[in-house]
């Protein structure tokens, strides 16, 4: 089995989620990982045996390396990149792929000339409940889809990068992104938008802390999706969907999917790969048909959460072909 060797640039918390998952695969191997801050750096490198890096750049100038995880803040994204892309390493980078389209769209032609595998980590697509409702659904009408995006990430330091619009782009662009992307997973392509956004609660930041969004589908089908980050209760209502198809509704969220069978009420689960097997495998081989979300694809999903936000701003539907 082939040695898939791998470099991380941002040692935060997914990064950490991924690093402990690849500890696990066979044939997986970190061999160098970089952070601006000089700590986390030293700190993943420690425990995962891999050599330490405060400057990206450096670190791609290893000639041992396979792949490239890019975990960084979405108003970061851009250069890294460029960098990966000149260095022609397939990556995986987290959602959402980049702060505006305009930089989305330039990574997505440089990869497309690349011809890199490319993977981005909408890690819910791979999940055993939503192959169940992709089955159910297969070569049914979908007439309706409502999700939800309800926690308290809101709470704590307005300063935090995450509390400004201009770094995050708000909860659509960076939280809530799980959710309009297994809307557009279950429902297809997304043809318009209608948003309307208030800051009712968390007046400390310039971030909206309730998103009220429609969505017109290619299909035919109408959604509405309504996220905040001002809930204080628990994780229950955060990427959750409801899922009306002809006459039947399918309730799913990631631990399950629940349906109507012989007029009672029954949750479905199984087993599914991770985002990270999915892309060492398709790595190691070179054939990038298992990953469910490559680059130009997650562009489509960024595309819905900036014309949601466009769409609040300007107080008019957005087509989504418009931007």
């Amino acid at each position: 089995m082939k040695e898939v060797k791998i470099g991380f640039i941002g040692c935060g918390g997914n990064a950490n989620g991924h690093m402990n998952q690849l500890s696990g695969i066979e044939g997986a191997r970190i061999v160098a990982v970089c952070d601006v801050q000089t700590e986390r750096a030293q700190s993943a490198a420690e425990k995962h045996n891999a050599d330490p890096y405060t400057v990206h750049q450096e670190m791609l100038e290893r000639d041992d390396l396979d792949a490239v995880y890019l975990s960084l803040p979405v108003f970061v994204h851009g250069q890294p990149e460029r960098d990966v892309i000149a260095r022609g390493l397939p990556f995986l980078v987290e959602k959402p792929v980049a702060i505006n389209i305009d930089i989305a769209r330039e990574i997505e032609a440089a990869v497309t000339k690349a011809g890199l595998i490319t993977c981005v980590g909408y890690q819910l697509r791979y999940l055993g409940s939503t192959r169940i409702t992709q089955q159910i659904l297969k070569e049914r009408t979908v007439n309706m889809i409502v999700g939800k995006y309800w926690c308290s990430t809101g709470h704590g330091d307005p300063n935090a990068w995450l509390r400004q619009m201009n770094k995050s782009g708000g909860q659509l662009v960076e939280q809530a992104t799980h959710t309009v992307d297994m809307m557009r997973y279950m429902g297809g392509e997304v043809k318009s938008v209608y948003a309307m956004q208030a800051n009712r609660f968390l007046k400390a930041t310039d971030c909206p802390d309730a998103n009220s969004v429609s969505l017109q589908f290619a299909s035919g089908a109408v959604g509405s999706l309504t996220a905040t980050w001002a809930y204080a209760g628990d994780w229950s209502n955060a990427n959750v969907l409801d899922l009306l198809y002809e006459d039947e509704l399918l309730n799913w969220n990631p631990s399950r999917v629940r349906v109507q069978e012989d007029g009672e009420w029954v949750d479905k689960t199984e087993p599914g790969p991770t985002i990270d097997e999915v892309f060492v495998k398709a790595v190691r081989s070179g054939d990038a048909s298992p990953i469910l979300s490559p680059y130009s694809d997650a562009v489509k999903t960024l595309e819905i959460s900036l014309a949601a936000n466009l769409s609040a701003q300007e107080k008019r539907l957005v087509e989504i072909s418009s931007l």
